[in-house]
């Protein structure tokens, strides 16, 4: 009982502190004059990502080596899963909630250039890390290609950070925000509040999803949980959650680009930063459940994509696809397919 408790508060220091990042970044972003995509894709991202990113490295650094490694991979693998699944699902969710707000609805209030970009790096960048577990295990492939993500993605954050040329791009107001938290009285709040404000969000959300991961391991093994489940599932779930928060959140105030962004923008880092920690650290031969679970990421993400490509535009209803993939993994896991 205890720990289920113990679980419930980490889940509430979690979305406190994706409430407080969500505001130190909209306020960052509007001192340093940047754009809604730059903000969502790659800030917001990159911060977030940091508690999913915790748990592989913990894995394999501190596990045995058999099942620290297939942990690792399993919590690599399943990241950008539930992502382009589960994430999206919840942010389809909340689009088709607010739908009342909307006059523009159910077309969505996102940059598609900003999203068209993501999708894109993600699909290639990710295809490239999967395509490694077939190139054999040769040491230097294996670092060629953890490399080239590396440095591609570096290329991504450059290219958001300029903007991109995205005609719709456009900064964040001071009306759009709340005032900041750690400076609430101030209508230019100093960058080095704005700065701690998002440190310490941060190590709110980082403390929060490792009680969380934590107890949800004491939790699986007291029921008999396999590891493949707690790998595939349970953390990456855990450790998704600031996303998922940040982006209800930012689509309950219409930044559709932020909130997308937010989750598009991890993706592309999941699929190259710790995809390349994967290959580098672990054998990185997949399995066929992981490469089924690749499969469902490929297509939810898809999806998506071909939307924004051919109807420049996106819907609710694309999104919430990804609940359908999520529920075919589940189908597959309960009936032992994979």
């Amino acid at each position: 009982m205890v720990n289920w408790i113990v679980l419930i508060v980490a889940l509430g220091i979690i979305l406190l502190g994706a409430t407080v990042f969500t505001n130190g970044l909209e306020w960052f972003g509007k001192k340093m004059k940047l754009s809604d995509g730059a903000v969502g894709s790659v800030f917001a991202a990159i911060g977030t990502a940091l508690p999913e990113t915790l748990v592989p490295i913990v894995a394999i650094l501190f596990g045995t080596p058999e099942a620290g490694h297939k942990i690792g991979v399993g919590a690599i693998i399943g990241a950008p899963f539930m992502l382009g699944t589960l994430a999206f699902f919840i942010s389809g969710l909340a689009v088709i909630r607010n739908r009342k707000k909307r006059d523009d609805y159910p077309v969505m209030r996102v940059d598609t250039i900003v999203m068209r970009r993501d999708m894109e790096y993600f699909l290639i960048l990710y295809a490239v890390a999967i395509a490694a577990t077939f190139l054999g295990g040769h040491p230097v492939i294996k670092t060629f290609i953890a490399l080239s993500l590396v440095l591609t993605y570096g290329g991504y954050v450059l290219k958001t950070l300029k903007g991109g040329g995205e005609p719709e791009a456009h900064e964040i107001e001071e009306s759009e925000i709340d005032p900041c938290y750690f400076a609430p009285r101030s209508h230019d709040p100093h960058m080095a509040v704005i700065g701690f404000q998002v440190l310490s969000s941060l190590l709110l959300i980082v403390w929060g999803s490792y009680i969380f991961v934590e107890k949800v391991q004491i939790i699986s093994v007291l029921m008999g949980i396999s590891p493949f489940i707690l790998a595939m599932i349970i953390a990456p779930i855990a450790t998704e959650l600031p996303e998922k928060f940040n982006s209800v959140i930012w689509i309950n105030k219409g930044k559709d680009t932020l909130a997308i962004g937010n989750v598009t923008g991890a993706m592309v880092f999941q699929g190259s930063i710790i995809t390349a920690i994967g290959i580098i650290m672990t054998d990185w031969q997949l399995n066929t459940a992981a490469l089924l679970t690749v499969a469902l990421t490929f297509a939810s993400v898809g999806l998506a994509y071909l939307q924004i490509r051919w109807k420049k535009h996106l819907t609710p209803g694309t999104l919430l696809a990804g609940g359908v993939f999520y529920f075919a993994f589940l189908v597959l896991i309960v009936t032992g397919i994979i």
